[in-house]
């Protein structure tokens, strides 16, 4: 059984968009109308540009699939880009601050920062969306649910209480447009988007990811590589303009004496249930991660987003073969991309979290994969059992 694991290719204004997913188990229903209307998602959301009138994206199954199930193989979903022009692009001279133009041509040492501009774009995180979904589907076999939102927009910050379940956020994010769970922000949260594209200008925020459902033990700490926490953390920072990541609590808990930090543990025996061992914590501030693994409560992921780096109004920056000043180009561009963001990163999430699951309970099909699922939760629950069977043998032992 391969690592899952999955790749991207293609150019913002080139034919396609491509991702390759290698690792999944075979039997595995695909649902496309979940992936697309991810998809369809990431490309909403209050503050977008043009380009998304002009995008219709869809996933096309290319290989690994048959009847609708994975085959074993490796997966190739295709998402067309209508806007194909990648040739006829013009030349860009002046790198846009706060982009990968000049660093880009810098590296590749050219004058030209279109090639770099064409790949850094965020075009390419609708293949990072179609894997995500797909790994969706993988996830929702083993109901673990993976909700994402807007946690805030420029200085206008949600209250999202701890203890909403997966479809109490997902009905009240999806009741507007700028993807937040909390209404008494949607208003504020759409006028400083509007302020902004007055004043020729963008906005960034925060996006939030919880995960619902997720089983105890997935990652370790046997090896740093394989904590989750650094997975996460790796996934959701190379998400284009994202500028900073946290877990549970995150940055707030350095400045808490440890007694406020750190989330105590009860056992509830009616809490005992199929896939909950029964021990509960009182807090979440760990975010559902504990020395790299699950702790059985929600993770919870949260992402700042720097505003977009193109604006109507331009910068300041230099022409890279004059080396005169002159105001960066403007590409076409979002004001606000905060719900789009919150989009890409719930489905990156989504793939890590589906990573994890593999490595643990790998198998050639599902059928495997469900069978060593059961056995470890089985075998989880029936410690106490066996560690109290083990203790009276160790009593009668020394009795004798």
């Amino acid at each position: 059984m391969a690592t899952l694991d999955y790749r991207t290719a293609g150019e913002s204004h080139g034919p396609c968009v491509l991702v390759l997913i290698e690792g999944l188990p075979a039997g595995l229903r695909v649902d496309l109308q979940r992936i697309n209307a991810e998809l369809r998602r990431r490309q909403g959301g209050y503050g977008r540009g043009a380009r998304q009138r002009i995008e219709r994206d869809e996933a096309q199954v290319l290989s690994g699939v048959r009847r609708g199930m994975t085959i074993g193989s490796p997966v190739v979903l295709q998402i067309v880009n209508r806007d194909s022009r990648l040739d006829q692009a013009p030349a860009l001279h002046r790198p846009r601050p706060g982009h990968a133009d000049y660093a880009g041509a810098m590296k590749w040492l050219t004058t030209d920062c279109r090639e770099t501009l064409e790949r850094a774009s965020a075009r390419e995180t609708a293949a990072r969306v179609a894997a995500g979904a797909l790994a969706s589907c993988l996830l929702a076999e083993f109901d673990i649910d993976v909700v994402g939102f807007s946690r805030q927009i420029g200085a206008i910050a949600a209250r999202v209480p701890d203890g909403a379940t997966a479809a109490m956020l997902r009905r009240a994010r999806d009741a507007n447009d700028v993807y937040c769970p909390d209404r008494a922000c949607v208003a504020t949260m759409r006028a400083a988007i509007r302020h902004a594209k007055i004043d020729r200008d963008t906005v960034g925020g925060v996006v939030e990811a919880r995960v619902f459902g997720v089983p105890v033990g997935l990652g370790s700490c046997a090896r740093w590589q394989d904590k989750l926490d650094g997975r996460l953390m790796g996934a959701v920072g190379s998400v284009q303009a994202i500028k900073g990541v946290e877990i549970g609590l995150g940055f707030g808990s350095a400045a808490r004496a440890g007694s406020a930090v750190h989330d105590e543990i009860d056992f509830v025996a009616s809490q005992r249930g199929r896939a909950n061992l029964g021990f509960v914590r009182r807090t979440n501030n760990a975010g559902g991660l504990e020395g790299g693994m699950t702790n059985g409560m929600p993770i919870v992921v949260r992402a700042a987003m720097k505003p977009i780096s193109t604006l109507l109004r331009g910068l300041d920056s230099v022409n890279l073969r004059t080396l005169q000043p002159e105001r960066s180009d403007y590409e076409r561009s979002d004001v606000c991309a905060v719900p789009a963001a919150s989009v890409v990163v719930q489905n990156v999430v989504a793939f890590e979290i589906a990573r994890v699951l593999v490595d643990k309970y790998g198998g050639d099909t599902l059928r495997e994969v469900r069978a060593a699922h059961e056995f470890h939760l089985r075998a989880a629950r029936a410690l106490p059992m066996a560690s109290a069977i083990r203790r009276r043998g160790t009593l009668r032992r020394a009795r004798r």
